[in-house]
């Protein structure tokens, strides 16, 4: 079977400063891969990567065995394929809620304007906002903004989620609700890379935890391999220092 995303050998770097240093990934259809590491060791560079916002050095993306990274395929339309959630919620804060999540479906994909509500008001609904579709981003809690912005990437039907620390600029008490959102998205079969801080949201979502580690994936396995009893000595002391 043909995964839905592979990335084979990318490198990156920023000037003399490496990021990536030949990542190597696949993500099967319906599953969820998670990235941990420290800030820095690359996990938001090689999502930002395999979406074709950072262009990379060496190696190749490819979606549903496509190479999307060879200079001759449009990098918008292969980004159309996927969608991105950043730790920023990143809403048009001019846009009602529901605007928010029209604006791509009709501007990008084509459909019309009421085709696009429809869409976006079962979504609200499916997210826990039914009601909100009128409201302004302001208006709305850290975590009811961090859900429609789930719900806009969720709106193109991509084919698979990258999901770049969600949570990470929520307040404790916010990120839970944000968390049911992605076992819902997982539950119902999304594809899905996440690169998260929270080891309990890796281990009970992900089928596979991949921690990178100064631009290397250093460790992969199941959830229970990875946390539960990680081999490499990199992976003993990020955990620990974690408290896991």
């Amino acid at each position: 079977m043909t995964p839905v995303l592979e990335v084979r050998g990318v490198t990156k770097a920023y000037g003399d400063v490496p990021v990536l240093r030949g990542i190597d990934l696949s993500v099967d259809e319906h599953h969820a891969i998670a990235l941990i590491g420290a800030s820095g060791s690359g996990k938001s560079t090689l999502l930002r990567c395999i979406d074709l916002l950072e262009e990379i050095d060496d190696g190749d993306v490819l979606i549903d065995g496509e190479v999307v990274t060879d200079p001759a395929v449009d990098p918008v339309k292969a980004r159309r394929r996927l969608g991105m959630v950043f730790q920023a919620f990143n809403l048009f804060p001019h846009m009602t809620v529901l605007e928010n999540l029209t604006l791509a479906p009709r501007r990008v994909h084509g459909l019309n304007e009421a085709e696009a509500a429809e869409r976006g008001r079962e979504l609200l609904a499916r997210f826990g906002l039914a009601g909100r579709e009128h409201d302004q981003p302001d208006q709305l809690s850290g975590g009811q903004q961090q859900r429609v912005a789930i719900a806009r990437a969720f709106a193109t039907r991509p084919r698979a989620l990258l999901l770049d620390e969600i949570t990470s600029a929520l307040d404790p008490e916010l990120v839970g609700e944000v968390m049911d959102v992605v076992r819902e998205l997982k539950a119902a079969g999304m594809t899905m890379i996440l690169a998260t801080h929270e080891m309990g949201f890796a281990r009970e979502v992900a089928d596979e935890v991949c921690f990178l580690h100064d631009g290397l994936i250093v460790e992969r396995g199941a959830p229970a391999d990875v946390l539960g009893a990680p081999k490499r000595p990199e992976t003993q002391r990020f955990l620990s220092r974690l408290g896991v």
